[in-house]
This record gives C-alpha cells, structure tokens and sequence, in this order.
C-alpha cells in the first residue's frame, strides 16, 4: 500500500493553488483600474496584464498537475516532483521580495514546502512485468 502522506500534501498544495489563482484572477480588474489610473507607455501596461493573467494561469496549470499528482502519485518520479515545488518557491520568494510580507508570498511558500516534503516521501511503485507498453 502506498503511504497516504504525499497525496494529502499534494491535494492540499493543489487547493492552495486553486485558491491562489481565483484571489488572482478576481483581483485583475481593480490592478486594472489602477493601472489605467496612471500613465504608462502601451507595452508596460498590457505586459503588467499580461503578466497578471499569467501569473494566475500558472497557479491553476500548477493545481491541475498537483491534483493529477494526489490521484496518482507515481505518475511522477520524485526529481520531478522535487523540482514541481521549485516554481512557487521562486514566485513566493520574488513576491516576498519586492512587495513584502504579502499573504500571497506565504501561500506559495506553504505550497513549495507541502510538495517538496511530498515528493521527498514518495514512494515507486514497483510497475509489474507483465504489464503492457
């Protein structure tokens, strides 16, 4: 049987995700009320938009691979899922970085450390001979 604890950590991680997306994704009009307030050239505004919408198209392609993972947790070899929690973890830091303690930074803190202990308590399944390719 294999061990319950990386599914749970990676079904969390993908709720925080989900989670993390839609407080993005709402939030996108009024950063666009705000940025139309001010004046900037063209492609510094629609690369803000851009880069906005992007930001919470990656959370939630990350919760779909994160949920993927928490059903079936040997899709993946562990170094995959080891470097899967790279990417909120630099997304986390950089926001930590430049806007502070912002509760966004500590959401993708908490899931870059639930899938990395995740993937550190993976298990292989031994895949049967028999079975076809």
């Amino acid at each position: 049987m294999l061990n319950p604890a990386p599914r749970l950590l990676l079904a969390l991680a993908s709720f925080l995700q989900v989670i993390g997306g839609i407080a993005h994704s709402s939030a996108f009009p009024k950063a666009s009320a705000a940025l139309a307030a001010v004046s900037l050239p063209p492609f510094f505004s629609n690369s803000f938009k851009a880069l906005w919408l992007a930001d919470s198209t990656t959370m939630f392609a990350l919760a779909a691979v994160l949920g993927a993972l928490a059903v079936q947790p040997n899709a993946a070899a562990k170094p995959i899922v080891l470097l899967l929690s790279l990417i909120p973890l630099f997304v986390g830091t950089l926001i930590y970085v430049f806007i502070g303690g912002f509760f966004a930074a500590y959401l993708l803190l908490a899931t870059a450390a639930l899938v990395f202990v995740a993937g550190l308590r993976l298990t292989k399944a031994v895949i049967p001979a028999d079975r076809p390719s």
